[in-house]
């Protein structure tokens, strides 16, 4: 949506920057209303112009990525029980997909708008066994976002992965995968179940092999601008994370001229002083940066 006064206008080299913002109050419940008056978006510290914005209209791209390892059977089975209830208030041009993951990952269900087929498919993928054995969190990230990038929309894009956060990742470190998401302009959200954990920082002076580390969505889904949501039952934290998702606003700034050759810039968005001032308490989740094109 283009704020008042605004036209359309594209001009070669303009990179627009796309910002997912999830505002909460003290109880974590979602603050709805706000306007682009109430928000402030920082590159680098220096303010952005917001040049769009949007909240509710703007479609929602959703990839369900289902652990379907054995640790997590009855947990899926949970949710499954609630799809149908959670994806209810979704809106027509919002599109779900869903894929699973073990060792290996597939798309169970391409993006669609029937969310009764998208039920469906969460139901089938449950009895895979064809994924192998094993749990490759990161690498299903990775394929996640490339999914996202060939087939994701013009408008939001989000991935909630549902496991228990339990595996050693081969060659794969958080930091690419963070890039992987900031290039499919997506956030990585989380429902942790079960045995979840924080990986703990090394200890030092123990010797630690690189090429195997431990997952941490929590981490993943904080640089992105996402939510890990700790969880004893599938069934109740299911369609809290997706109206979530749902209630975030999405801002767009242009990059700034400076901003190119790749390199990592950060960004910080902020509520207004006057929206400071109704939502003292507020907290907001946003993306930690993006790459500059090179």
């Amino acid at each position: 949506m283009l704020l008042p006064g605004q036209t359309a206008t594209f001009r070669g080299g303009i990179t627009l920057v796309k910002v997912d913002a999830a505002v909460t109050d003290h109880g974590g419940r979602p603050i709805p209303g706000l306007t682009a008056a109430d928000f402030e978006v920082f590159d680098e510290n220096r303010r952005q112009p917001i040049v769009a914005f949007e909240h509710e209209a703007d479609p929602l791209d959703l990839l369900l990525l289902l652990d379907i390892s054995g640790s997590m059977q009855r947990s899926l089975v949970e949710m499954a029980s609630t799809a149908r209830a959670a994806l209810r208030p979704l809106g027509a041009r919002d599109r779900v997909a869903v894929m699973l993951f073990a060792r290996s990952s597939d798309v169970q269900q391409p993006f669609s708008s029937d969310f009764s087929t998208v039920d469906e498919q969460i139901r089938r993928g449950l009895n895979r066994q064809d994924l192998g054995t094993g749990t490759a969190i990161n690498a299903a990230i990775l394929a996640a976002a490339s999914y996202m990038r060939r087939e994701g929309s013009t408008g939001r894009r989000a991935v909630l992965i549902v496991t228990d956060n339990l595996s050693l990742n081969y060659r794969i470190p958080d930091e690419e995968v963070v890039r992987a998401l900031y290039s499919a302009d997506a956030t990585l959200n989380a429902i942790l179940i079960g045995k979840q954990r924080r990986p703990a920082p090394p200890r030092p002076g123990v010797v630690v092999n690189t090429d195997f580390t431990p997952s941490d969505v929590f981490k993943i889904a904080e640089e992105t601008g996402g939510e890990a949501m700790e969880s004893r039952q599938a069934s109740e934290s299911f369609p809290l994370m997706i109206e979530r998702i749902r209630l975030e606003y999405r801002l767009q700034y242009q990059a700034p001229p400076e901003a190119r050759d790749g390199q990592f810039r950060h960004i910080r968005v902020e509520l207004s002083p006057k929206a400071r001032s109704r939502h003292g308490s507020a907290t907001i989740r946003a993306r930690a940066g993006y790459y500059a094109v090179e």
